[in-house]
C-alpha cells in the first residue's frame, strides 16, 4: 500500500515536468522559460525527496538538497542576470512555431511511450511512467535546442535535457553514485556559464543574440 502511494506521487510529479516541458515550448518569453525551469528542477526535486524517503538511500538527500540549491536558485538567477545583462525579454521568432512545436512535442512523447512501453511492465521501480516521461523530456529538450534561435533559450533546452535524463536514473536506479552526481552538477554548471558568456559575447558581437548569425560566417 505504501509503495503503491509513493509510485502514484511520484507518477504525478513526472506528469507535471512533462507537462512543463511542453509549456516552455510554448512560450517566446526569457523570464517565463527560466520560471519554468525553476519549476520544473523544484518538482525533480520532489520526486528526489520521495525516492530518497522510501528507498532510504542518504545520498539523494544531497541530490535533492543540490538540485534546490543550483537548479532552482542559483542558476534561474545567473540565466535572468545574464538575460539583464543583454537586455533579453522576447525570444525571436523560432525555426518552428508554435503551433508546429506542439504537434512536434505531441509526436515525440507518443514516440517516446510507444519505445518505453515494453520495458516499463520488466522495470521494479517506483515511477511506472517515468522512463517514458524522462525519454519524452529528453527529446523536447533537444528539439528546443535545435528549434531556438537565441543561445539563452538554447541552454534552457539543455538544461531540460539533463533534468530529463536525471529523472530516469533517479527513478529506474534509484540515483547514481554521489561522486558522479557531484560531477554531473559541476558539468551542468560550467556549461551554463559557457553558454552564459558566449550568449554576452554574441551579444557584444552582433547587437543579438541570435545564433543564426553564426552561419553566416565565412572564411
Amino acid at each position: 500500500m505504501e509503495e503503491i502511494l509513493y509510485e502514484n506521487i511520484i507518477d504525478v510529479c513526472a506528469i507535471l515536468m512533462l507537462l512543463l516541458s511542453v509549456l516552455s515550448i510554448t512560450t517566446t518569453r526569457m523570464g517565463k522559460l527560466v520560471q519554468h525551469f525553476a519549476l520544473h528542477s523544484l518538482v525533480l526535486a520532489v520526486i528526489a525527496f520521495f525516492v530518497a524517503f522510501y528507498t532510504k538511500n542518504w545520498h539523494i538527500y544531497i541530490t535533492c538538497a543540490l538540485t534546490l540549491v543550483l537548479k532552482v536558485v542559483v542558476i534561474p538567477k545567473f540565466l535572468k542576470y545574464t538575460m539583464n545583462k543583454i537586455n533579453m525579454e522576447r525570444e525571436i521568432e523560432p525555426i518552428v512555431g508554435i503551433p508546429g512545436s506542439l504537434l512536434i512535442c505531441a509526436a515525440m512523447i507518443f514516440i517516446a511511450y510507444l519505445v518505453a512501453e515494453p520495458l516499463m511492465g520488466s522495470l521494479d521501480t517506483l515511477g511506472g511512467t517515468c522512463f517514458a516521461v524522462s525519454l519524452s523530456i529528453v527529446l523536447i529538450g533537444m528539439f528546443m535546442m535545435t528549434s531556438r534561435r537565441k543561445a539563452l533559450t538554447e541552454s534552457v533546452g539543455l538544461l531540460l535535457v539533463e533534468n530529463g535524463l536525471f529523472l530516469g536514473t533517479l527513478t529506474i536506479s534509484y540515483g547514481m553514485p554521489l561522486i558522479v552526481e557531484f560531477g554531473v552538477f559541476f558539468d551542468v554548471i560550467i556549461a551554463v556559464v559557457i553558454l552564459g558568456i558566449f550568449a554576452y559575447r554574441i551579444n557584444r558581437t552582433f547587437n543579438s543574440v541570435d545564433t543564426s548569425f553564426l552561419r553566416r560566417l565565412k572564411d
